[in-house]
C-alpha cells in the first residue's frame, strides 16, 4: 500500500482509487482468508427489479470460493462517487438490502449484512440486521489499513466461529 496510496491520491480519479486502493485491499482480504471467499467488481447483481434492487455492484464479497458467479451469502462495498461518503450511504444500504434478500432467497440467510462506503482513502462501515441499519460513527483512513482490514475480515471470522 505504501506504493499505491501516493500514486492513487496523486492521480486523484475514482478509477485510480478503485484500482490501486479498493481492489488491492479487498484482494488482500481474499488472500488472508486463503481464497475461501470470492471478490466481484462491476458485476451485475439483479435481485428484485420491482424494488429497484438491480444494477452493477461496485464491489461484492461472497462467503464462497466460487469465483465465476455470485453465491450467497454476500456482503457489499460501495465506491463513493465524487469522494462523497455520505452520498454513498443510500446506495450502500440499497445494496445491503439486496444482499439480504439474495441471501434469504438462496436459502442462506445471514443475521447481519455488512457494507462499506469508500473513496479508497476514507472508509465508513454499516450493518443491516433485520430492518435496522447501523452506521459506524467513525471514519477510517487508509493509513489505518490494519483497522480497515480487521473490520472487513470480521464477518468472515464470525461465520467461521458459527460453523
Amino acid at each position: 500500500m505504501r506504493e499505491y496510496i501516493p500514486l492513487a491520491t496523486a492521480i486523484n480519479t475514482e478509477k485510480a482509487r478503485s484500482e490501486l486502493l479498493i481492489s488491492q485491499i479487498l484482494a488482500d482480504v481474499r488472500r488472508q482468508l486463503n481464497y475461501r471467499i470470492s471478490l466481484f467488481s462491476g458485476t451485475e447483481f439483479n435481485v428484485e427489479a420491482d424494488l429497484g434492487l438491480q444494477g452493477y455492484c461496485d464491489f461484492l464479497l461472497s462467503f464462497s470460493s466460487e469465483q465465476y458467479f455470485i453465491t450467497a451469502p454476500v456482503i457489499t462495498i460501495v465506491e463513493a462517487k465524487n469522494e462523497n461518503i455520505i452520498r454513498g450511504l443510500g446506495q450502500c444500504v440499497a445494496s445491503m438490502v439486496g444482499a439480504q434478500l439474495f441471501n434469504q432467497r438462496s436459502g442462506n440467510p445471514v443475521k447481519v449484512i455488512y457494507g462499506g462506503v469508500t473513496t479508497g482513502t476514507n472508509w465508513k462501515f454499516l450493518t443491516l440486521e433485520e430492518k435496522i441499519v447501523r452506521i459506524d460513527a467513525g471514519e477510517y483512513y487508509v493509513k489505518e489499513i490494519d483497522k480497515i482490514l480487521g473490520i472487513i475480515l470480521q464477518p468472515f471470522r464470525e461465520d467461521r466461529e458459527n460453523s
